[in-house]
């Protein structure tokens, strides 16, 4: 069961359109997405990196750019700590590059996952004082590293923290929350309450960026070297799910221009791996191709490994590096799907089937893996889901969550349970000792503020839109708010009663169900639907009958109306261009 929910922000999209000279159509999808200013509309379809703010607005930038200055001028040693994701991986590259390029003696580190665990730790901090190591400067960590910074200073390094995440806080006996950040030299993160940046929603690459626009320009760099780091940017954006919009657009739009035609060898290479090479890399590419094989680096061996592909100047070297990258991946995805089985068969067998918050302990499943088996688990049920694991000291697990529910939130209200645990609304990551599974399990369900409604998936439809009125020129316009993702999804339009003229199954394994719709003037538009045939198919006959259903699949004329969600799509075939739905959600009409 879900619910089709239309949306209906109040706003003159007739004037709207007007102003922007688009149709009514792109004026309510604008509205739908919360902009409604002429000025912010032109810039969300134009995306030009003209539009990017200020970086001088961002806290402590120019100090900490003075500090890296310096260091370059004296040849100070400078260490880049790094985090083994995709965006501490592209943040890594970009703050080496950058400073490479500057002549500075730098080096970089990034952590073992499973070893260290996330962020810059005591025995980097005195691996690098052994190593005379003067700046440590960190990227996509650090904003959480109160006492590892206080150590560094004590053992004399100058520390300069650039991150995203959220600020640290103590959560007073009274309710009140005191914000804390680590005693650095120059810490760098817009989300800093007294931070005047007005984009709070950068990743770590796209904090280091704006690190890189002031380097550059004191250094007298030009800037053409600059934008050129926005490909990398985009990854980073892409791959941290972070909203898609305001800059994050920009960064994304203009990047995947440069992505198209990069010269980084290493990333060549694993196009060509992937099997995506001469293709046009899009936001799907980059999310469910690349982003994962350069994860899995990090999840299952060392990031080190994809760092060194976008690093390398030797193609043998990168097509070995691209091939490890992608069979990692392989691997990632393998061990994902059993875990993924063996979680549904812990709940399916279980009292947790009746929990409105899941809590699934697997301790053979490997720890890197536990969030994204969360999220398929969060997908599948559509409740908040944790997976616990077996770590080197104690259980660790991940949390992927739904809108309804606050994740970080609900665990601090059981933090007497737990020995460590961070995030925000949507994730979380936490550790606790073994026997406090069931505690924690019990204590989150019987807090839960979820209702049963609050758990029906919801269909969030940005209008109702006839079949007659899909045109190549509709589809061609909607292409000028890609790109779509986090923040920004592709919109989704719905209609009642449409005739289904025929159906087909193709595709090697038999998965894609292409339709004919036939609208109420007789027109016909093709659509596909990527999910489980045999349901669509049962839900036919369950309304109309098994010969019905024989009908449509022979193109007989038939009685078959269906109620569709869909996005709109171009279809290229050939050199031929063609409008194409892509159906989300059905019912009988």
């Amino acid at each position: 069961m879900e619910r089709w929910m239309l949306k209906n922000v109040k706003h003159d999209i007739k004037r709207m359109a007007q102003e922007l000279s688009c149709s009514e159509i792109i004026a309510k999808i604008l509205v739908n997405r919360g902009i409604t200013d002429k000025d912010r509309a032109y810039k969300f379809i134009n995306a030009s990196v003209e539009h990017l703010n200020n970086p001088r607005l961002m806290k402590d930038i120019e100090k900490g750019v003075l500090i890296i200055k310096n260091a370059i001028e004296k040849q100070l040693k400078i260490l880049v700590v790094g985090d083994y994701d995709v965006d501490g991986v592209i943040s890594t590259y970009m703050l080496y590059t950058i400073l490479s390029r500057c002549g500075a003696n730098v080096d970089y580190r990034i952590p073992d996952r499973v070893k260290e665990g996330y962020g810059i730790n005591e025995s980097i901090i005195k691996e690098a004082k052994k190593n005379s190591v003067d700046v440590i400067i960190t990227c996509d960590n650090g904003i959480a590293a109160i006492e590892q910074v206080k150590l560094a200073k004590e053992l004399g390094i100058i520390v300069i923290i650039t991150d995203h995440h959220d600020i640290q806080f103590i959560e007073k006996d009274d309710g009140i929350r005191e914000y804390v950040v680590p005693d650095a030299d120059a810490v760098i993160n817009p989300k800093q309450l007294d931070c005047q940046y007005p984009f709070k929603y950068l990743c770590g690459a796209g904090v280091v960026f704006k690190f890189a626009q002031i380097l550059f320009d004191i250094m007298k760099l030009d800037n053409s070297e600059l934008y050129k780091l926005l490909q990398f940017v985009a990854i980073a954006t892409v791959c941290d799910v972070v909203d898609l919009i305001d800059e994050n657009r920009i960064i994304v739009k203009n990047g995947l221009r440069l992505i198209n035609n990069t010269n980084n060898l290493g990333l060549k290479a694993l196009f060509e791996e992937t099997g995506i090479y001469n293709k046009e890399i899009t936001v799907y590419s980059l999310g469910f191709i690349i982003g994962p094989s350069i994860n899995a680096s990090g999840r299952l061996e060392q990031a080190i490994w994809a760092l060194k592909l976008l690093l390398t100047n030797n193609l043998d070297e990168a097509k070995e590096l691209a091939k490890k990258l992608h069979e990692l991946n392989k691997e990632r995805q393998d061990i994902t799907n059993n875990g993924v089985e063996d979680a549904i068969h812990l709940i399916e067998n279980s009292k947790m089937k009746n929990d409105k918050v899941l809590v699934v302990f697997m301790p053979e499943v490997h720890e890197s893996v536990a969030g994204i088996i969360a999220g398929r688990i969060r997908e599948k049920y559509n409740v908040p889901a944790i997976v616990l694991t077996k770590g080197k000291e104690g259980v660790k697990g991940s949390g992927r969550s739904i809108e309804e529910y606050n994740m970080f939130e609900e665990l601090l209200k059981c933090k007497d349970l737990l020995t460590k645990f961070g995030g925000h609304p949507m994730a979380a990551g936490l550790s606790l000792e073994e026997d406090k599974i069931s505690l924690l399990r019990d204590k989150l369900n019987k807090c839960c503020p979820l209702t049963d409604e609050d758990i029906i998936p919801k269909v969030i439809i940005d209008m109702q839109l006839p079949l007659s009125r899909i045109t190549m020129q509709l589809a061609e316009e909607l292409e000028s708010l890609e790109p779509f993702g986090k923040g920004n999804t592709k919109p989704l339009f719905a209609e009642k009663k449409i005739k289904v003229y025929k159906a087909m199954v193709l595709g090697v394994n038999k998965n894609v169900l292409k339709l004919k719709l036939l609208s109420k003037d007789g027109k016909l538009i093709e659509a596909v639907y990527f999910g489980d045939i045999e349901n669509f198919n049962e839900t036919i006959v369950s309304k109309y009958g098994e010969n019905e259903m024989q009908k449509m699949y022979e193109g007989i004329q038939n009685n078959i109306e269906m109620d569709f969600v869909y996005s709109i799509n171009i279809n290229e075939y050939r050199g031929t261009r063609t409008v194409q739905l892509i159906i989300t959600n059905y019912r009988v009409s």
